[in-house]
């Protein structure tokens, strides 16, 4: 298999070719952690997901860095308005990204360092760009000199105007040149904050992640990953001053970047109503065992294109993945190795730059082998498929019955005794067998009349039976 990557700093597809071939190292932007996580958060946590899946099937150590940003100006603010000390805060928010990403199905990452454990190294970097000359103490403040990286804005591709404009960079009389960058700054009183050679004060955001991939990835490394909105000013800068802090070595051989989240045509905001969490997201679609159908609708669009989503969307992307269960569920009898390999049309079209909607084009032919053959060979090749992409790795039973939440009132709920009309609730899956098993009981008495009224009041109820040609009848949630 040969992996072929879109390089941000080429623009162009590259055949990915790691410095050592026993060993990939890839290092992606984690979160700020100062509230839940969003879906366009969400979206390179699954897509670099998807590309360490593959990687650690085609090398023999892969190491996977991703990190916690712990201490920012945003944690400050959050920290003040919910009146939690900070660590509590970003311990709390810390936990709820961790279950939230695993709820999509994501691998932990081999290391997730933390900013605050990593001062020391920050400062050791520092002293480094002031003994060579790119960076000057100001005013309480570090700052990276930009002239002095002369090809500064060679990631982005940007000219000088651009950048100073795109930074969004307040003036500041302490500064030699107004695109230069904040190393470290000053903590009043009541911000947090570490002792240094230049005063009390934290890092800045850019230097936090040199620091951290220096650490665990060394100084030259194979991938840096994160969302596009990243490549400049924060992964430009890094870039500058990685380079400029080990004597001109190369900083990453391959800057792989996902295009935005927007939500039904518009960019994400709260003022429009548009605004969701990965939280939200799992409610809607019925509780954690079926927070799948978000990763899949994420990778039914290619990372490198803008991903619009929708309430369509994710109907549709849940509709699919319920095709694909049904087909497991139909073959549960049929027992599959444990190691089957990815099929290989599914392994060429992730290879192929990570090209998932490609690769779920062949998901669904496995499928429909799968319920052609009803063979050992067809269900672990469509098993091990859906492993590749993080998704199908539920019991088919529970997906399929484990459903969303429903408006009421329908015939069903109202004889389970819901009665509020503007409350939502879940028909459990006890009263739903029994209303199946009176339906059975009333066919074998040819009382169709009655058994059509109670498939009716299941279906308003969001209920799908399934009649076998065995008389039992089998049902999903829709």
């Amino acid at each position: 298999m040969q992996l072929r990557l879109t390089n941000t700093a080429s623009g162009i597809k590259e055949p990915f070719e790691p410095l050592d071939p026993g060993h990939v190292r890839m290092y992606v932007c984690g979160p700020t952690v100062y509230d839940r996580a969003h879906i366009g958060n969400a979206r390179p946590v699954v897509v670099f997901d998807v590309l360490y899946r593959l990687l650690k099937r085609h090398y023999p150590r892969v190491t996977y860095v991703r990190n916690i940003t712990d201490i920012d100006d945003k944690i400050i603010a959050a920290a003040k308005e919910t009146g939690e000390p900070i660590p509590v805060l970003t311990r709390r928010t810390t936990e709820m990204f961790h279950a939230d990403m695993a709820a999509l199905g994501a691998l932990d990452p081999d290391a997730e360092p933390r900013a605050t454990d990593n001062i020391p190294q920050m400062i050791a970097m520092i002293e480094a760009l002031l003994a060579s000359g790119h960076a000057y103490p100001a005013d309480g403040h570090v700052l990276f000199h930009v002239p002095s990286q002369a090809d500064y804005g060679a990631l982005s591709r940007r000219h000088r105007e651009e950048m100073i404009a795109g930074a969004r960079i307040e003036p500041a009389p302490y500064k030699k040149d107004p695109a230069d960058f904040v190393l470290w700054k000053p903590s009043s009183p009541d911000q947090p904050g570490w002792d240094s050679p230049w005063g009390r004060g934290r890092p800045g955001w850019h230097l936090e992640c040199s620091a951290m991939s220096e650490r665990y990835l060394g100084e030259t490394f194979d991938i840096h990953g994160g969302g596009q909105d990243l490549i400049f000013p924060h992964h430009e800068n890094e870039r500058a001053q990685s380079i400029a802090a080990h004597g001109g070595k190369p900083f990453v051989r391959y800057w792989v970047h996902n295009a935005y989240v927007i939500v039904n045509g518009e960019k994400m905001s709260k003022s429009l109503g548009n605004f969701f969490t990965v939280r939200d997201l799992i409610d809607t679609v019925g509780g954690e065992l079926r927070a799948d159908a978000i990763r899949f609708n994420m990778l039914r669009t290619h990372y490198r294109h803008p991903l619009d989503w929708t309430d369509k969307g994710l109907e549709e992307a849940k509709t699919e993945l319920t095709r694909l269960y049904l087909a497991l569920r139909d073959a549960g009898d049929v027992e599959v190795p444990d190691d089957a390999p990815v099929p290989e049309a599914v392994e060429a079209a992730l290879a192929d730059d990570l090209n998932t909607p490609k690769a779920i084009v062949a998901l669904h032919a496995l499928a429909a082998d799968l319920n052609k053959a009803r063979s050992s060979e067809a269900k672990a090749s469509l098993i091990a498929a859906g492993r590749a992409l993080g998704v199908l790795e539920c019991d088919p039973e529970e997906w399929l019955k484990r459903g969303v939440v429903i408006p009421v009132p329908t015939a069903i709920e109202m004889r389970f005794e819901t009665h509020a009309p503007t409350v939502k609730v879940e028909v459990s899956a006890k009263r739903i067998e029994a209303k199946v098993a009176e339906r059975c009981e009333a066919r074998k008495k040819r009382d169709f009349a009655e058994a059509d009224r109670i498939r009716d009041e299941l279906s308003a109820a969001g209920i799908i039976l399934e009649d076998r040609p065995d008389g039992s009848t089998d049902w999903r949630r829709a």
